[in-house]
């Protein structure tokens, strides 16, 4: 169980959003937990003094490549970046230093799985530098894949199943559980215990931890297979439920 730190890019500068109420339709409905006066290079050089690996850059929308490069050249082969990745410009951003690219909206066409497409990808970059990111909401007692920043629902479910497809085309899983991303008001307990039991390669979970004891609780339910994103509730970001070297000295002692 590992702590796998962010940056969240947004009009070039990083921060924190519920996930839910972005849109392409504009910002008024838009809710921002916090924006920083702080450039991305000086989170990239803050995780990469503490010894964090696998980081996440999200390019949240357009307008965020040069803060992006920022933060990859800062912390060369320990960050991954996501968002609006394609197999015609995988090759450009593991130039400029990311470790490994994030997918999700390239992968699918019409709500279901564009299986051709995972094959470009992974020719583009090879499975071992390509990770899919999984991120999910829940309609009745499932959940199923979101693509375009979160706003359109597939008609992929999370399964056991749908995990073992997935898991051929890359390394790893990244995962936003979007209804309680970004709230600070408790994760999604039985999607993290899914999680677990269903994914056969590393996945990492993101979405409503608030304090130290969702940390302990993902470990429970995880059974200490997932690693962990935290965002709004940490203090570097605004948050109160928890203090980065908190955060530190918790996965640390894991």
């Amino acid at each position: 169980m590992k702590f796998r730190p962010c940056i969240d890019l947004h009009d070039g500068r990083v921060k924190q959003i519920v996930g839910s109420t972005l849109s392409d339709s504009g910002h008024e409905e838009l809710k921002t937990n916090f924006c920083s006066d702080k450039p991305s290079s000086w989170y990239a050089e803050m995780y990469k003094r503490d010894g964090l690996t696998g980081g996440h850059v999200i390019k949240l929308g357009p307008g965020n490549e040069k803060a992006a490069v920022s933060a990859l050249r800062a912390y060369p082969g320990g960050l991954q970046i996501g968002g609006g990745i394609n197999p015609e410009n995988a090759a450009y951003w593991l130039d400029q230093g990311a470790c490994a690219v994030i997918v999700t909206s390239y992968a699918f066409k019409n709500g279901k799985v564009f299986e051709e497409r995972l094959v470009e990808l992974t020719k583009a970059v090879g499975s071992n530098r390509l990770v899919l990111d999984l991120s999910c909401r829940k309609r009745g007692f499932d959940y199923f894949i979101v693509t375009d920043r979160w706003q359109k629902i597939t008609d992929v479910r999370i399964s056991r199943e749908s995990l073992k497809f997935f898991s051929g085309y890359c390394f790893e899983f990244l995962t936003h559980a979007v209804d309680v991303e970004g709230k600070c008001d408790g994760i999604a307990e039985d999607f993290v215990a899914k999680l677990a039991r269903w994914s056969p390669i590393p996945a990492t979970y993101a979405g409503g931890v608030k304090n130290i004891d969702d940390l302990h609780r993902i470990k429970e339910l995880g059974q200490g297979r997932l690693d962990v994103t935290i965002g709004s509730a940490l203090d570097i970001f605004g948050g109160t439920g928890i203090k980065y070297s908190e955060a530190l000295t918790f996965f640390r002692r894991e």
